[in-house]
């Protein structure tokens, strides 16, 4: 991940089978997270499922070196970065100005 050009230049990369296991864990970390979303709005919900979503899809991409799935994780990345911006953007701007700019989809409680 880094520059071949910095004093890291001499380590090596990680094996496919430990980045496997790490979006795994992210994976699992983030779906467990998702369940403490419940109570939250859909925005929320959909941001920490989609992320979850991500990490599997990373894990599997990795212990398969499927180019397509590749592509369809990078996809799916792309949806949860923006509806991670959306909510972002839609939190604060409801906040600031004490009303629903964005609406960020509340769940029946």
């Amino acid at each position: 991940l880094l520059p071949k050009l910095t004093i890291f230049s001499e380590v090596s990369e990680a094996a496919t089978g430990a980045m496997a296991a790490y979006f795994f864990m992210w994976g699992l970390f983030t779906f467990i997270m998702f369940f403490g979303t419940l109570k939250a709005n859909r925005a929320v919900q959909f941001v920490f499922m989609s992320l979850a979503i991500l990490f599997f899809l990373l894990t599997a991409k990795e212990l398969t070196g499927n180019v397509t799935l590749g592509t369809i994780t990078g996809y799916e990345g792309i949806i949860c970065g923006l509806s991670a911006v959306y909510t972002a953007l839609a939190e604060v701007l409801n906040e600031v100005y004490g009303k629903t700019v964005l609406p960020l989809f509340p769940t029946g409680k």
